[in-house]
C-alpha cells in the first residue's frame, strides 16, 4: 500500500491537498435504496420484526450470532425488544433488507460512526438471514449502501470485523475493500476478547467498484441454475491494495 504525499516548505512529507471540501449529508430515513433483487428501508419494529424473526429462526443452532454483539434470541418478543432499541436512530442507522419478490424483510445492516466532518462512514451490524446468505440479494444490499454513501459525497467507507471472522474478512475484500490493520484487544464481546480487523474503500476506487458490482449483478452473469459466470472478487481485485495476512491462530484449550 502506497501513501501519497507532498512536501511542505520545510521539506517534510504531508498529505495531499484536498481542495475545497463539501461536507456530505447524513443518511435520510425518507430515502429507500432500491435495486433489482432488493430494496433497503429504515428498520422499524412494527413493520419488520415478524418477517425478520421468521427467517432468523431458520438458524436453529444460533451460529448466525457467533460474532455479533447481539443474539441469539429465544423468541420473537425478545428480538423485537432489540429492534425497538435500535430503530430510527441516526447512528447506528439501521436498514431492513427487503426481498423485492416477496416484499419481506430478510436481513439488516447499518451505517455507523457517521462522521461528515471527516467524510467517513462505516457499514456494520450486517446480519443476513439463511435465505439470502451467498445470494445476489446480499451482494446487492452492500452495493446499494456503498453507492448511497459515495453519492452523498463521503471519501471513505469502512468495514470492521472480528479478526477471527473469516467469512466477514473474505466479504470485505470481495467487495473491493483493502485491509488496513489489526487493532488488538479493541473491545470485548459476550465475555471474550475481540481483536478487530479494519478494511476500507475510498472514493477514488468507487468508479471501478461500481462497474464491478453492475457487471456482477447483471442477470446475464448467472446461468440457468443461478451460478455466477464472473466472480466479483476478480472484478474488484485491481482496487484491493492490501489483503488480509496469513496470521497464526493459537487455540487455547
Amino acid at each position: 500500500m502506497k501513501i501519497s504525499s507532498v512536501k511542505n516548505e520545510f521539506g517534510d512529507p504531508i498529505g495531499l491537498p484536498v481542495g475545497e471540501v463539501t461536507r456530505p449529508g447524513l443518511p435520510d430515513e425518507s430515502v429507500t435504496l432500491t435495486g433489482n433483487y432488493c430494496y433497503l428501508e429504515v428498520l422499524d419494529a412494527d413493520k419488520h420484526t415478524a418477517d425478520l424473526w421468521s427467517v432468523y429462526s431458520l438458524d436453529t443452532d444460533g451460529r448466525l450470532w457467533t460474532y455479533m454483539p447481539q443474539g441469539p434470541f429465544k423468541s420473537e418478543a425478545e428480538y423485537r425488544v432489540w429492534v425497538e432499541g435500535v430503530q430510527h436512530k441516526a447512528d447506528p442507522f439501521f436498514y431492513a433488507i427487503i426481498d423485492s419478490e416477496t416484499n419481506k424483510a430478510v436481513g439488516v445492516a447499518s451505517f455507523l460512526r457517521v462522521d461528515p466532518v471527516s467524510s467517513s462512514i462505516e457499514v456494520g451490524w450486517i446480519t443476513y438471514s439463511p435465505v439470502i446468505q451467498q445470494k445476489p440479494i446480499a451482494t446487492e444490499s452492500m452495493y446499494l449502501m456503498m453507492k448511497y454513501v459515495f453519492d452523498l459525497g463521503y471519501r471513505r467507507y469502512e468495514w470492521k470485523c472480528n479478526s477471527l471472522n473469516q467469512p466477514s474478512i473474505n466479504a470485505a475484500m470481495r467487495l473491493g475493500m483493502s485491509f488496513e490493520g489489526l487493532f488488538r484487544q479493541a473491545t470485548m464481546v459476550k465475555g471474550h476478547n475481540r481483536d478487530t480487523a479494519w478494511f476500507a474503500i475510498l472514493d477514488r476506487d468507487w468508479p471501478v467498484a461500481q462497474d464491478a458490482f453492475v457487471a456482477w449483478l447483471d442477470p446475464e452473469n448467472f446461468d440457468a441454475e443461478g451460478q455466477q459466470k464472473l466472480r466479483l472478487s476478480d472484478l474488484t481485485a485491481p482496487i484491493v491494495e492490501s489483503r488480509w495476512p496469513n496470521l497464526s491462530l493459537e487455540v487455547q484449550r
